[in-house]
């Protein structure tokens, strides 16, 4: 019998949360929690402010907005307010976008209800033509093109890269190439004529294209009449929907276009005394942002903290943070980016970019990811702290590249073809994860800034004969027989093995694989560097590492086509580690430091994996 689910089954993880919150069945600390993730419901205190405006969908723009039965409009109220105000939204939808302000407020909605920001607008003219397809004209179209560094050949169409969404009944359609490729679940944008088609008969629907690009930017540069006091607003309880290209962006230095590389501050290896300080402090609470053309939203400045809330159906990335440090993402829901299936670029449920230095991810859920990865610490980022995640059906959960110092702990990653890849970095910690279908990848290469395709990025991570200090104990690593890799690779290019020498970490050990069906002889790891030119050698033991490494793998174990107690329920996701298999004790002491992140101070048991262990 196999141990592990062979599909999803995030409908069975949520009755595991549900299920274990009323039985009192997570032990006391469980990493990951179970939840909640994502918005809470709840009634709102209004804040404690200098001033408040209150405003209403149908709001009168020349109201004071100062009484809750004479609300203003929101565009009113971004106008007016000042550092200290907020602005209590009444519930309803705003079909509005385009906010720009550039002072440090709070927005949140009033009591317990539900106010929902949406970029498009409704259509109600259409002309019905032939075959099947109806035709509207349409003023506010977004078209937009690929970056520079986007890999063509990999062959996504380049309408697909236009910032336009349309939507019927609420369902996105898809993008398409003329108008003879249109069917009920897709349409087409003539860009010179400004006219949009669709398959289906719009009668009686609710047909939505896109108005807006954004909903609210944070700027940095003067804007009505006030200039930028450096404070990041505060907005909690809020749906942002249906916004072409972002729902959100906390600017920096600079402004970006849609054409503009987003990511190009600081440009170069940079004093982080010099960036992140335009915009500090922003804060979301209880935020779902969805159905954004290409991002949720940009992210830049320090101290920000994105806390329960929501990122899903987005494209290119969900959550974009940017030359910012010391932030904070715990307890969210990250799902469901790259929709567009778009391939040639490198997409991310969360991309954490360009030197931002010591950013968190506590306790979020990342997954249904089929087509992106999931949170990317990428280029020049130092001591990140990945703890207590779950990352489900994502290409990579937890990827670090070009990076120096990361910390991976207490995380569980379930069918991910590699729940956690670790490139061209230094440094990087990994303990007491769980890790079920999901392998693990370790690289380094030649990949320098000379020559490079992305230009002076690999100039902000390690050097090349830098790219080692890795430590790799007390993961728990299970497969069943649909697995076809090795659970561990850890790869170089053969012709850089006289350059390197010695292998990517610094200790390797008391790490615990267990495969529940025959492996039919795959290699349990893949091992580099090797002298005889290879990238890697295939090793079937611990005890075949120790031999070619002997500091490495002495404690380690493995069990293969394992037919014993493992997991208190996989069918239920529950994946704490029953005390009655073999090897739940084999496990080393941790560093404090990472028993104070995992909050296991006290605790003087050990074990392999995210869970304390149970009977």
């Amino acid at each position: 019998m196999s141990f592990l689910p062979s599909q999803r089954l995030v409908s069975s993880w949520i009755i595991f949360i549900l299920v274990a919150i009323l039985m009192g069945y997570l032990p006391v600390h469980a990493q990951p929690s179970g939840g909640p993730y994502g918005p809470i419901w709840q009634t709102y205190d209004l804040p404690s402010a200098a001033h408040i405006y209150y405003v209403a969908p149908d709001g009168n723009a020349d109201a004071p907005g100062t009484a809750l039965d004479q609300p203003t409009t929101l565009e009113s109220a971004i106008s007016r307010v000042v550092t200290g105000d907020a602005i209590i939204l009444r519930g309803g939808t705003y079909r509005t976008g385009g906010l720009v302000l550039n002072q440090g407020i709070t927005m949140q909605p009033y009591a317990d209800e539900h106010p929902v920001l949406k970029g498009t607008r409704v259509v109600t003219e259409w002309e019905a033509l032939d075959n099947n397809v109806w035709r509207t004209s349409w003023k506010t179209l977004f078209p937009a093109t690929p970056l520079s560094w986007w890999r063509g050949r990999r062959g996504t169409p380049l309408h697909r890269f236009n910032n336009d969404m349309v939507f019927v009944d609420g369902k996105l359609l898809w993008s398409a190439g003329g108008v003879d490729e249109l069917d009920p679940n897709s349409y087409f944008i003539d860009y010179e004529k400004h006219q949009v088609y669709i398959g289906t008969d719009p009668t009686n629907r609710l047909v939505e294209i896109t108005a807006f690009d954004s909903a609210i930017v944070r700027t940095s540069k003067p804007v009505h009449d006030k200039t930028n006091d450096h404070k990041g607003p505060i907005i909690r309880g809020i749906t942002f929907t249906q916004y072409a290209w972002r729902a959100i962006e906390i600017e920096g230095k600079k402004s970006f276009g849609p054409n503009d590389e987003p990511t190009d501050e600081p440009v170069g290896l940079s004093d982080p005394a010099t960036y992140g300080k335009e915009v500090t402090g922003t804060t979301l609470e209880n935020v779902t942002i969805t159905f954004c053309s290409r991002v949720a939203g940009y992210f830049r400045g320090d101290g920000l903290t994105i806390r329960q809330s929501s990122f899903n159906n987005t494209s290119t990335e969900g959550v974009y943070i940017i030359g910012s440090s010391d932030v904070l993402l715990e307890r969210n829901i990250f799902g469901r980016n790259n929709i567009e299936d778009i391939s040639g670029y490198y997409p991310s449920a969360v991309k954490i970019f360009n030197q931002s230095h010591r950013v968190t991810c506590r306790d979020n859920l990342v997954i249904d990811n089929p087509n992106s990865n999931g949170i990317w610490y990428d280029v020049g980022n130092k001591d990140g702290v990945f703890i207590n995640n779950w990352c489900q059906d994502c290409l990579i959960g937890f990827f670090v590249e070009i990076s120096k110092g990361s910390t991976c702990a207490g995380n569980v990653f379930v069918n991910c073809p590699n729940g956690i890849r670790i490139l061209n970095s230094c440094d990087v910690q990994i303990y007491q994860n769980t890790l079920i279908n999901s392998g693990v990848s370790f690289g380094r290469d030649s990949r320098s800034a000379a020559g490079d395709h992305f230009g002076w990025h690999a100039s902000t991570g390690p050097d090349v004969e830098e790219r080692d200090g890795h430590v790799f104990v007390n993961n728990l690593l299970i497969a069943n027989d649909q697995s076809r890799r090795p659970f561990l690779q850890c790869r170089q290019p053969g012709n850089m093995y006289e350059q390197l020498k010695q292998p990517q970490f610094t200790k390797f050990d008391y790490n615990v694989y267990v495969r529940t069906g025959s492996s039919d002889s795959q290699p349990l790891i893949a091992w580099s560097p090797v002298a005889d030119g290879n990238h890697s050698v295939s090793l079937q033991s611990p005890q075949e590492l120790n031999k070619l490494q002997p500091e490495f793998s002495a404690h380690s174990l493995a069990f293969d086509n394992y037919d014993g107690p493992l997991f208190r329920c996989a069918l239920l996701s529950n994946y704490e580690l029953l005390e009655a298999f073999p090897g739940s004790k084999n496990a080393s002491s941790l560093p404090k430091e990472i028993s104070k992140l995992l909050g296991w101070e006290n605790q003087e048991s050990r074990f392999p994996g995210a869970f304390p262990l149970c009977r």
